[in-house]
C-alpha cells in the first residue's frame, strides 16, 4: 500500500469516528432533591445512576430544597432546565406523598426535556414555560431497580433515579417508560400569576436569592416595560403577606446593584429577567423580614398612581 491510499484510509477512518450521531452519546442526568447531603441518600442515587451506566454524566442541581417545599422545587427547575442541553434528563424528588396513590411520570417538555418524578405539582412551572410534548406513567413492573419491590419510602433510589439513569444512557426510549398519560392531566399548584391591573402590577415573591438576600418576583420584564420604567425612574413596592401589607418601598430602577450606593435599596430585573428588589451590598430580605412563597405578595407601580 503506498503512502497516498494510506493516508486516504487514515483520513476516511477519522471521519467516520467523528460522524457519528450525537444520539449515540449519554444525556446528562441532573439530580435535584430535598435530601441533603448529611447522609447517603444522595449518594445511593448516584451508586444506582452508576450502575446503570458507568460513563453517564451525574450532575446536581441542588439538594437543600426546603423539606416537602414542592414550590421550592418546581422553581428552582424553572430557574436552571433550560440552560442544559436538549435530551437532559432531570431525576426531581421532593415528595412528601412518597408511596401513596400521586402517579410517578416522565414529562417530556416541547423543547426536548424529561423531567423524572412525582406528580405532584413539581413540573407545574417547567409545564406552562415550555409545554408538556408527552406525559408517561412509569411502569414499575419493569422500570425499577432489581430487588426494590419491598421498598416504598425511596422512590427517588429505586425508581425515579433507575429510570432517569435508563432513560439518558439510552438502555430505554421514552416509549419505554409507560403507558401515555393526556397532556393536561399534570398536576399543577395553584400561585397567582404575574397580571397588570390599571397601572398596577401584582405578582408573588416565589423565592429568595438566598446568599445575597434579594427579593425576587414573578413579574416579567414584559410587564414593567407597561409601566414605561427607565433607569433612574422611581418604583413603589408594595409588600403583602398572606393578604396583610407588611411593608411599602420607593427605589429607583436600575440595571445595575452599582447604580445606587452602598446600603440603599435598588429595583432590577434578575438573570431570569423578572423584577427583584434589592439593597446595594446588603440583604433586603433580612432588613425587612421578607420571605417567599405562595402566600407572600407584591405589588408594583409608580409613585402616586
Amino acid at each position: 500500500m503506498n503512502s497516498r491510499i494510506a493516508k486516504l484510509l487514515a483520513l476516511a477512518c477519522f471521519s467516520a469516528a467523528f460522524s457519528q450521531s450525537p444520539a449515540s452519546a449519554a444525556d446528562a442526568l441532573v439530580l435535584m432533591t430535598d435530601f441533603g447531603t448529611s447522609d447517603g441518600a444522595v449518594s445511593a442515587m448516584r451508586g444506582v445512576a452508576y450502575g446503570v451506566d458507568p460513563k453517564l454524566s451525574v450532575s446536581d442541581l441542588t439538594h437543600q430544597i426546603p423539606d416537602y417545599d414542592i414550590w421550592l422545587g418546581a422553581y428552582r427547575l424553572y430557574q436552571t432546565a433550560n440552560y442544559w442541553p436538549q435530551g437532559s434528563v432531570f431525576v426531581s424528588v421532593v415528595d412528601p406523598g412518597v408511596g401513596t396513590s400521586r402517579k410517578s411520570v416522565v414529562l417530556k417538555t416541547r423543547g426536548g426535556r424529561y423531567f423524572v418524578g412525582p406528580d405532584n405539582g413539581l413540573f407545574t412551572l417547567i409545564a406552562e414555560r415550555d409545554g408538556v410534548a408527552e406525559l408517561r406513567e412509569i411502569d414499575e413492573k419493569v422500570n425499577r431497580l432489581a430487588g426494590s419491590a419491598e421498598s416504598y419510602t425511596f422512590h427517588g433510589r429505586d425508581v425515579y433515579a433507575y429510570v432517569g439513569a435508563r432513560l439518558a444512557s439510552g438502555q430505554i426510549s421514552y416509549q419505554q417508560v409507560g403507558p401515555q398519560l393526556p397532556v393536561e392531566a399534570v398536576v399543577k399548584l395553584d400561585y397567582q400569576k404575574p397580571a397588570r391591573q390599571g397601572n398596577v402590577l401584582r405578582g408573588i415573591i416565589p423565592v429568595l436569592d438566598e446568599k445575597y438576600g434579594n427579593v425576587w418576583t414573578n413579574i416579567p420584564k414584559s410587564l414593567l416595560d407597561e409601566l414605561n420604567v427607565g433607569v433612574g425612574d422611581q418604583v413603589q413596592v408594595r409588600i403583602l403577606h398572606k393578604g396583610k401589607q407588611v411593608g411599602k418601598y420607593v427605589a429607583p430602577f436600575h440595571h445595575t446593584f452599582g447604580g445606587v450606593p452602598k446600603g440603599q435599596p435598588l429595583v432590577y430585573l434578575n438573570s431570569l429577567l423578572e423584577v427583584a428588589v434589592a439593597i446595594s451590598q446588603g440583604s433586603f430580605a433580612a432588613k425587612h423580614h421578607v420571605g417567599s412563597g405562595l402566600d407572600w405578595q407584591v405589588e408594583l407601580s409608580k409613585p402616586g398612581k
